[in-house]
């Protein structure tokens, strides 16, 4: 099968966190003997911030861990026929520009004959609804939803069965335990400071009881304002900047634990969906710890593959309990791992996916005087 997925970016990790999953499902369809490229737009929002801060060196790290995966840039002057000749299944991300969506619909309604999916993996439908609303997706055959609580939005705003749920996962190509053990020391998190969606749950969830437990933390992430570098600080965190995503799991090896902390929208309206670095950190093996939210769907099994805290107070007794407790953090460890090989893995997505592929009717195509 010829795929062609259209991206907001490939090559970029800086602060585009649906990558991390692309990478890792592509690679897997790759490797099921299908034919995948990724079409970004040139001088995206995130490539540009990249290559600003840390130039052509901050793809390498990405360049070193997936050699296997292709990406194109296209610009305003590229036909898209072009760009969708041959395609079997064409996958669009909610992360393009409205007019993109649309005439990549127009050309589907129009007699091309591949399947055409928009894949929403984001709090917009519920934050900014207007904006998921704008897109035009007539000619789309059908949606791809990272989690019961949207596709539950989609079906109100009539798509029913044509909206499938379809869950991010761990790339256990790359994310997985170190093959031999170092030292681990104190806590880390990667992670985007964002808009403010989650302020007051980091220096609740993390910053406090980093510093009330006595474990150093490192904090790896972009967008952090002036504010958030003195909350930083007054907490005694440390503060490293970015860090290719990809880099990660020598990160995460290098530390007794990590901690899971949802944007608000994730915690109140969509329930049921946790963030990419949870997948990608237990597959790694390193024992987690959770803010609230509420796992409506049973993705995991709490309190076994991770640690819940209610509120700051326990999130502290569990970063003491871990540091304490090396049979704790190898149960916890253990436990995770097996929950991401047996049912979050990027292998298991790209074969559902091709599930849900051959279960959704093509739309018909509209005949052309």
């Amino acid at each position: 099968m010829k795929i062609r997925y259209f991206t907001h970016s490939l090559l970029s990790c800086w602060n585009h966190g649906n990558v991390h999953f692309l990478r890792g499902v592509l690679r897997e369809l790759g490797a099921m003997g299908h034919e995948v490229l990724a079409l970004e737009p040139e001088g995206n929002w995130s490539l540009s911030n990249l290559l600003a801060d840390h130039g052509e060196d901050g793809l390498a790290s990405f360049r070193a861990a997936y050699p296997d995966l292709t990406a194109r840039g296209y610009g305003p002057d590229d036909d898209l026929d072009a760009l969708l000749d041959g395609a079997d299944l064409v996958i669009v991300h909610e992360w393009n520009e409205p007019g993109l969506v649309a005439a990549i619909g127009e050309a589907r309604a129009r007699g091309r004959r591949f399947t055409l999916l928009f894949h929403d993996t984001h709090h917009r439908a519920v934050s900014d609804p207007q904006a998921i609303r704008a897109f035009d997706l007539d000619g789309y055959d059908g949606v791809l939803a990272f989690g019961e609580a949207l596709a539950s939005i989609y079906r109100q705003w009539g798509w029913g069965d044509r909206v499938r749920i379809w869950h991010e996962a761990a790339d256990i190509r790359h994310f997985h335990p170190p093959q031999r053990e170092g030292d681990r020391q104190g806590l880390v998190w990667i992670g985007n400071w964002g808009d403010g969606e989650r302020t007051a749950e980091l220096e609740a969830f993390l910053l406090a009881p980093a510093r009330q437990s006595g474990m150093p933390l490192d904090i790896h992430g972009v967008r952090y304002t002036a504010e958030a570098l003195a909350m930083l600080a007054l907490h005694g965190a440390a503060y490293h900047g970015w860090a290719p995503n990809a880099d990660a799991p020598a990160l995460f090896a290098r530390h007794l634990a990590t901690v899971h902390v949802p944007r608000r929208y994730y915690a109140r309206l969509l329930p049921g969906i946790p963030t990419i670095r949870m997948f990608e950190a237990l597959a790694c093996g390193i024992p987690l710890l959770s803010a609230p939210w509420s796992d409506s769907e049973g993705l995991f099994r709490p309190g076994e593959d991770f640690l819940f805290a209610r509120d700051g107070a326990e999130m502290t007794r569990h970063l003491r309990a871990i540091a304490a407790d090396p049979d704790l953090r190898a149960s916890l460890a253990r436990n995770g791992l097996e929950t991401i090989r047996g049912r979050h893995s990027c292998a298991h997505r790209a074969r559902e996916l091709m599930a849900i592929v051959g279960q959704l009717d093509p739309l018909p195509v509209r005949s052309v005087a």
